[in-house]
């Protein structure tokens, strides 16, 4: 019998082992750092926005197999979309991988690939991995300067 735990996890080590839209951002014009202190990730994240809508995205750095599969669904997610659409997904992931009770299926379908890393809010210290990364490019949105902390 297949388990949905095992496709989960197929997209992780998926996304860590071969990140999507990893590197330099040619003509980037947002960007933004993150740091996570607990574990040592580090990314940048870089986007072009052109008229509200993010025409691309990528990121950069070292991390741990959460942290990096997340930067990477990330990146997937978010091309094409508007910066309010993008700052809303961010919300909803973060709540995906913070609130206490279990999302629904709607939610889970709504959130594609992204719930992939839903089991990570059983483990409080791998949520930073996950929401480094997006964090980081709520910064990149908002234009923040200072690196994110994840502490």
């Amino acid at each position: 019998m297949f388990d949905l735990k095992d496709l989960y996890q197929e997209v992780i080590i998926d996304h860590s082992k071969r990140p999507r839209h990893f590197g330099k951002l040619a003509g980037q014009n947002r960007e933004a750092e993150g740091y996570n202190p607990l574990c040592g990730d580090r990314l940048t994240v870089e986007l072009i926005v052109e008229d509200g809508i993010v025409k691309d995205a990528a990121f950069e750095g070292a991390g741990c197999a959460i942290s990096t599969a997340s930067a990477s669904l990330m990146t997937d997610m978010v091309r094409g979309k508007t910066e309010a659409e993008a700052q809303a997904l961010f919300r909803q992931f973060q709540s995906l991988v913070t609130r206490n009770d279990p999302p629904t299926e709607d939610e889970l379908l709504e959130l594609e690939k992204l719930a992939a890393l839903a089991g990570v809010r059983a483990f409080p210290s791998r949520v930073k991995c996950a929401t480094l990364a997006w964090h980081t490019l709520s910064a990149a949105l908002d234009r923040r300067n200072a690196p994110v902390k994840t502490e």
